[in-house]
């Protein structure tokens, strides 16, 4: 097994070491320097210069995955053994234009501030809205690919104009107002039920806004963890009030029932 390994080794040490002819120019090359390596993918013989005349076409072409220019090869260049073929400028057009081509089966946006426009991928699954660009650091809405708009819904988003509608949905939002689902109106709870009832007769919760059809006859799944413990609670209470009850009465009738018990004695 031995044998055979180094007779192998010697065997690609003297394929190096040979002149070879380029398969894209068909020009003889002596020198094995000028021969590209595809990092051991393939080992069609090209000059350095063919190679990298070809690489800068494809990637003006805005070719991502350059494949191998033999006919009948079904590999790609490697991009990190061709790094030092191209120039900078274009390497990393190539490596920008990979990063996307990586990402094209998950959901992704661009910045919406023009003088950024970076690639930003969702890592939420699709349910995110509020998002901040990692690269200027704005915020913006991932629904919509507008500019964040606080207090307002995306479909809403596109008729703001007014600077003052966009500091008082950060007014809203930062007072956490909440929305009549029905007229969409602003509603601030100060105190008391958070069952609201919007002048438009609408009935919603105020603590996540859904609507309700009956605001103090059911509950909203928001908080049905509460009704389930408040429910225990009270079912515990009368439970401890009719053992209570039941202490009090056994302390009262006690000396009858030892009367009649208690036989008398002559």
């Amino acid at each position: 097994m031995g044998n055979t390994l180094q007779k192998i080794q010697e065997h690609e040490l003297a394929d190096e070491s040979q002149p070879f002819c380029c398969k894209i120019c068909m020009e003889r090359m002596l020198l094995p320097s000028t021969k590209f390596k595809n990092q051991n993918l393939c080992v069609h013989p090209f000059c350095i210069d063919c190679i990298t005349r070809y690489i800068s076409v494809k990637l003006v072409d805005n070719v991502v995955e350059i494949p191998c220019p033999f006919p009948t090869c079904n590999q790609f260049l490697d991009p990190i053994g061709c790094r030092n073929l191209v120039d900078s400028e274009l390497f990393d057009k190539w490596s920008e234009k990979l990063c996307e081509y990586s990402v094209l089966g998950l959901t992704r946006c661009y910045c919406p501030n023009r003088n950024c426009s970076a690639l930003i991928l969702d890592e939420c699954g699709g349910v995110a809205t509020r998002s901040k660009c990692p690269n200027c650091k704005r915020l913006f809405c991932f629904q919509c690919k507008l500019p964040w708009h606080a207090g307002f819904q995306c479909e809403e988003s596109g008729t703001l104009r007014d600077k003052n509608d966009v500091a008082f949905g950060k007014l809203a939002e930062r007072k956490k107002w909440q929305r009549c689902p029905n007229c969409r109106s602003f509603v601030q709870l100060s105190d008391g039920c958070r069952y609201i009832t919007c002048r438009c007769r609408a009935n919603f919760c105020y603590n996540c806004g859904m609507r309700v059809d009956r605001p103090h006859g059911r509950w909203c799944a928001c908080d049905s963890h509460l009704i389930t413990f408040n429910r225990f609670l009270s079912i515990f209470l009368i439970y401890v009030l009719i053992f209570l009850v039941f202490l009090i009465l056994s302390k009262a009738f006690r000396p009858y029932i030892q009367k009649e018990i208690i036989p008398k004695h002559d």
